[in-house]
């Protein structure tokens, strides 16, 4: 009986393990047919790329079809002129994960393309594309072909990893192994908040030792690569943002001209933080809590005025981590993470003070340097 019943238990487990072999097998041996139109861009269309973050291309295909009706996934994949597609020079999913028939490709992802197959900073080239859909294992490429004239971006082929300013103009003179760090937003893009002297040189360096690569601008627009001897100024003394992108070979800059607590319940400024040198906005005052029939309100972010292009603007800085409860003893330190906000409102990514400050005299300091997070701390004195 026991022996019957070991058989009986083993063929039911050959049973499920069959079973479960042959729905997985007939999912990833479904048939899926491949792409047979490309609606856009049409054949030998032309895009001229440009700088702007949200610059983009829509490509669009006919859908496949599965042999199961499930849905099929699609990668758009690029080659160079004469390719066959075995090794593409670049392969992107559609969008909504892979599942629909179109996907939006910013122009710096194109700018890459191009650059891989071969075109040179702010030169035209041609590549070609088609799609590859696919259902479980199985992938069929499209035969159907389309080329694309890209004019890529006056970029560097080759990007700094880290940055540097140097120079007599700038904080720390001409001592490179003194210059302060830039911090890298994204692959290719830097920035840093630091105090200029007018009519005195300054430049941007990748490294601060051994022989560096030295960037300028000659028009505050395009960013150049040069020697020791190539430099930057500014007509006015003052504490500056700059920002670099290196993929689209561009330079903008702000110049900081304000820092203060913004209280919240106050909705103002309750006192300014001067600028005290490297990245460091720092000052001192009383806060006292607004009274509420809650309780008392202790809400605050910072506020900043800026010019550019001689236009002058507000900006906050707010949390960059939400909470919305007071610090204690165990707080993580990412509570006190800086971002700047993409909106100027009263209470929208605030902090809140620790019970102890209130009414009493407080010191504040904004720390927006490269080599670590943009953060702020807060002294009771």
């Amino acid at each position: 009986m026991k022996k019957l019943f070991n058989i009986v238990i083993c063929s039911l487990a050959f049973v499920l393990l069959y079973s479960c072999k042959t729905d997985n097998m007939n999912y990833s041996d479904a048939e899926v047919t491949a792409v047979t139109a490309l609606y856009s861009p049409t054949e030998n269309a032309a895009v001229k790329l440009v700088s702007a973050s949200s610059a983009s291309l829509f490509f669009e295909w006919e859908p496949a079809k599965t042999q199961d009706s499930g849905a099929a996934l699609y990668e758009l994949v690029f080659d160079k002129v004469g390719g066959d597609f075995s090794k593409p020079i670049y392969k992107i999913t559609s969008n909504n994960n892979g599942y629909l028939s179109n996907a939006t490709i910013t122009h710096k992802t194109l700018n890459t393309i191009a650059t891989i197959s071969g075109v040179n900073p702010g030169e035209s080239g041609d590549v070609i594309w088609t799609v590859v859909a696919s259902r479980g294992l199985n992938q069929v490429v499209s035969k159907e072909v389309r080329k694309l004239n890209i004019t890529s971006l006056e970029g560097f082929a080759e990007v700094p990893n880290e940055l540097y300013i140097t120079g007599e103009g700038s904080e720390t003179g001409t001592d490179q192994a003194a210059s302060l760090p830039f911090k890298q937003t994204s692959p290719g893009e830097f920035e840093i908040y630091t105090k200029l002297e007018a009519g005195k040189d300054y430049s941007f360096i990748d490294r601060k030792s051994g022989t560096p690569r030295f960037f300028y601008t000659d028009d505050q627009v395009k960013l150049k690569e040069g020697n020791e001897e190539n430099g930057i100024r500014v007509t006015k003394t003052g504490v500056y943002k700059i920002n670099l992108d290196f993929n689209v070979a561009t330079i903008s800059s702000s110049e900081i001209t304000k820092v203060g607590l913004w209280f919240s319940p106050e909705n103002k400024v309750l006192f300014d933080l001067p600028y005290a040198g490297k990245g460091v906005f720092k000052g001192t005052g009383v806060v006292t809590f607004r009274q509420e029939s809650w309780g008392r309100d202790q809400r605050y972010k910072f506020q900043f005025e800026k010019i550019e292009n001689n236009v002058t603007s507000v900006g906050q800085f707010g949390t960059k981590v939400a909470s919305d409860n007071p610090p204690n003893a165990s707080s993580d330190p990412s509570y006190y993470y800086i971002k700047v906000l993409a909106n100027v409102t009263q209470w929208d990514d605030k902090w809140k003070f620790i019970d102890a400050v209130d009414r009493k005299s407080t010191t504040i300091s904004i720390i927006l340097q490269g080599d670590k997070e943009y953060t702020h701390t807060v002294q009771v004195n």
